[in-house]
């Protein structure tokens, strides 16, 4: 019986082993075809758009924010009162230079000229007779007919009529401006507003506001740099005038008038350490208002030997600014910059790149440096715009 149940435990223990065999053999087999097959290529590189870094002469500029102003702006008054008879253009009307605007009754100032003017003639007709009485008795008293005294009585009243005479000719010219006040012109070329009296209106004071009048064409931008900007302003402009640039708008819509610095306070304000400073510039079509905000930029010098990139290709970290430049072996490295003014769609770079080396301008979120990447030139590099400074 021992002999049969050893028989049987050896022949188990067989078959257990020949059974670990099999899936052993098995498993080194499944594991060999598991395998990359012989002669598999690696993974391709990463294809990068990539431009070269630009060195170039670019603008200068100073940015500051600011409003227009017009030029001149006058209160319309009347100066005599009456009806106001009509208004001979209308509300927000473009007017010339002399241009009548307002029509004051003229009827009664015009009675008072008549007057002024018969007056005169009245006081010059008896000049004339009391000028032919003293010539007659100063050459009877000559022969004693005529006495001393009516000569000089007739020689005083010459001189009283000859005085009434100038103080009709001082009544006639106040007469005749009396009658010109009662028409308001335009003093310079402008843009009225909302007029404040109207047809039939009795203007009982004279001063009464009728109208404002500004002047449009030329205009001015004006702003107010900090004092800490002064020394390089006028450095500059004591070389010649200034260009200055006042856009208006942002975007496609953005329209830029050119112009120079005209106007430089002679004190810095003491609340806002800023100074009070204007660009002049042309405005034929009235396209510009005063009141509205504007950007000055004022062309200050030129700048050679500028580095620039593309914005796009510009990095940001909690550590600054970075360029993926694209080197030896076309392996990435990463280069922390420091930024310049933007210019356009480009940047300046002072430091951290030199002129030629190949920046990545695109896939940078899945770069990395020292990651191998397939450089693809940009199709064309962008122009440098205008400049503006980082603020």
């Amino acid at each position: 019986m021992s002999r049969l149940r050893a028989g049987v435990l050896l022949a188990a223990g067989l078959a257990l082993a020949a059974l670990v065999l099999f899936f052993a053999v098995r498993g080194g087999e499944t594991g060999k075809a598991a395998g990359p097959p012989t002669g598999a290529s690696p993974v391709a590189a990463l294809r990068v758009p990539v431009t070269q870094v630009l060195r170039k002469t670019v603008p200068v500029y100073l940015d500051y924010v600011g409003t227009t102003d017009a030029i001149r702006t006058v209160t319309l008054q009347a100066q005599v009162t009456g009806y106001l008879l009509k208004a001979a253009v209308p509300d927000g009307a473009e007017v010339s230079k002399g241009e009548l605007l307002y029509q004051i009754d003229p009827r009664s100032y015009q009675a008072a000229l008549d007057q002024a003017i018969a007056q005169s003639q009245k006081d010059a007709a008896a000049l004339e007779y009391a000028q032919a009485n003293r010539h007659r008795n100063y050459s009877l008293s000559k022969t004693g007919d005529v006495s001393i005294d009516a000569l000089q009585q007739a020689t005083s009243t010459e001189d009283q009529y000859r005085a009434a005479l100038a103080a009709d000719h001082a009544a006639i010219e106040t007469a005749q401006l009396n009658l010109g006040y009662t028409e308001i012109r335009a003093p310079f070329a402008g843009r009225l507003s909302l007029a404040q009296v109207h047809e039939g209106a009795l203007i009982t004071n004279a001063g009464t506001m009728v109208n404002t009048l500004v002047q449009l064409d030329p205009i001015y931008a004006t702003f107010n740099p900090p004092d800490t900007d002064l020394p390089e302003i006028e450095k500059y402009q004591a070389k010649g005038p200034i260009p200055a640039d006042v856009i208006v708008g942002t975007g496609a819509t953005a329209r830029t008038y050119q112009g120079k610095l005209t106007f430089l306070d002679n004190s810095v304000g003491r609340s806002t350490g800023t100074i009070t400073t204007r660009a002049t510039m042309e405005n034929p079509d009235h396209s510009l208002l005063p009141g509205q905000f504007v950007r000055v930029r004022l062309h200050i010098t030129d700048q050679p030997d500028t580095l620039l990139v593309p914005q796009a290709a510009v990095g940001s970290s909690q550590l600054g600014k970075y360029l993926f430049v694209v080197g030896k072996d076309n392996k990435i490295e990463q280069r922390y910059v420091t930024l310049g003014a933007n210019y356009g769609t480009l940047v300046a770079v002072d430091k951290g790149v030199t002129d030629g080396q190949r920046v990545a301008t695109g896939n940078l979120l899945q770069l990395g440096p020292g990651m191998q990447v397939n450089p693809v030139e940009a199709a064309s590099s962008p122009e440098a715009g205008p400049g503006q400074r980082h603020g």
